[in-house]
């Protein structure tokens, strides 16, 4: 993609940002507007829906995708896969076919009954950066397999798009200091796949953290899954399905033989592509770890990989039981990993509190009751991660889970695989986001190994 057509997207992208921002001050304002303006029946009128294009269709990817088409506000105009259709079929995981044709399908299928003016249906591409270059596209949501989220945000945010990404917002850590560069430097609007900071019961404990209500928090448990020690899946070398343009799937890193085991979904458990369970789930409980310690801008000063072992096959080669032990300022000890429960437990001079997914609990029961108030310090409320994206996009305000709060999360894994290579701590400054006296450690940390001719930049 050349630069003149960059310019001109961003161009074009920018002043549908302050359209888009003009446009929701002016509903909000108390004036009484013809149906007209609003669209047909009071609907959102084409002008102003947010126009999305999604780039990887699998399983998180369809379900990023039927969370945002809900709103009237949205309007998902493209979508885009290296693969027609998952396995060459409509094979299903979680009840979804996959793939750019099934999503093409699913979105035009949608639409079909509520004649939206101006829709023009939904159209299908294999390369991200045709969608990214789309004048007419508002926002990018990438869903892709990790060693892409890098480039295909890059890519989207240089062509004057807001952008939802998946967690772990990158695969390598360099790439997450150019993530949060970008955005910063385009002010575009950024959403983390972090879902669980758009929901009640995270809200609560956070709150109970940052009120100092279990007093001097003294250490943190964070729980990850434990990871694959067997191969999932038929591990059988093969050619890849005629619907799976292969080469590109694997893109910028190393091209390893075909199999299923490390096809979609099972990607995540070698190096290649994903960072196992530890970067798989760092970005969830580890992220509300650092949001309850108020380091959503920061990180440790200490960081070492403890007791790791390995898979009884070589089809992955990421961590089976795994821990990661941090220091804070201030003396907080933080353990990420499959040694614990999953969730997130702070312990405080004066209780604990503990949170997952579908629990919170205390050492005080009352501090649970609903009519208990922690404090003045309250979380950033979001009831729906998905529209918290659209929300921000219209009005231009930071949604709940920003790049860099994403970038900071998953820091600790970053120096955590280079703790592990080099059998050793690593001593870390948060606000340099610098390795302390180490440069092997920090080459190791800042390599990006892209195979050719993809590259940063």
């Amino acid at each position: 993609m050349n630069s003149s057509n960059v310019s001109s997207s961003s161009s074009s992208s920018t002043s549908r940002r302050r359209f888009l921002q003009t446009a929701a001050a002016v509903i909000a304002a108390p004036t009484i507007l013809p149906a007209s303006v609003l669209g047909k029946g009071g609907a959102t009128a084409p002008s102003e829906r947010i126009t999305l294009g999604f780039v990887g269709v699998g399983g998180r990817g369809f379900q990023n995708l039927k969370g945002l088409m809900k709103s009237e506000d949205s309007q998902v105009v493209a979508v885009c896969d290296v693969d027609a259709l998952h396995y060459g079929k409509f094979e299903t995981r979680q009840g979804n076919p996959y793939g750019r044709e099934a999503a093409k399908l699913t979105v035009n299928a949608h639409y079909e009954g509520k004649k939206l003016e101006g829709y023009k249906g939904c159209d299908a591409y294999s390369d991200f950066r045709e969608v990214c270059g789309r004048d007419d596209i508002d926002a990018v949501v990438v869903s892709t397999p990790d060693h892409w989220h890098a480039l295909c945000t890059l890519e989207a945010l240089r062509n004057g798009k807001d952008v939802y990404c998946e967690k772990p917002v990158v695969h390598r850590f360099h790439e997450g200091q150019l993530v949060v560069a970008e955005v910063a430097k385009q002010g575009a609007i950024f959403q983390t796949g972090s879902q669980q900071r758009s929901t009640a019961n995270f809200h609560q404990a956070v709150e109970l953290i940052l009120n100092g209500v279990i007093g001097k928090v003294k250490r943190v448990e964070v729980g990850l899954p434990q990871g694959h020690a067997q191969a999932e899946g038929n591990t059988e070398i093969t050619e890849p399905p005629a619907s799976l343009d292969y080469g590109f799937w694997t893109g910028p890193t190393e091209m390893l033989p075909y199999m299923r085991a490390r096809s979609h979904w099972n990607w995540r458990w070698h190096l290649a592509y994903g960072g196992g369970q530890l970067m798989d789930w760092i970005g969830h409980h580890n992220d509300i770890c650092h949001w309850g310690l108020g380091m959503d801008q920061s990180g440790p000063e200490s960081v070492e990989a403890v007791g790791w072992t390995w898979p009884e096959t070589d089809v992955y080669n990421s961590p089976v039981d795994y821990e990661v032990r941090c220091t804070y300022a201030g003396g907080i000890e933080t353990s990420i990993g499959s040694v614990n429960p999953m969730g997130t437990k702070w312990i405080g001079e004066e209780g604990w509190v503990y949170v997952n997914r579908g629990a919170l609990e205390a050492s005080n029961p009352d501090w649970l009751k609903k009519d208990f108030n922690p404090g003045e310090v309250k979380a950033y409320k979001s009831s729906d991660h998905h529209l918290n994206f659209l929300e921000g996009v219209k009005s231009r305000k930071t949604c709940v889970a920003p790049a860099e709060t994403a970038h900071r999360s998953i820091t600790p894994g970053h120096l955590a695989y280079v703790s592990q290579e080099l059998g050793k701590k690593i001593q870390w400054d948060p606000a340099k986001e610098q390795i302390v006296g180490d440069e092997e450690a920090q080459k190791i940390l800042m390599a990006t190994p892209y195979r050719a001719p993809w590259k940063l930049g």
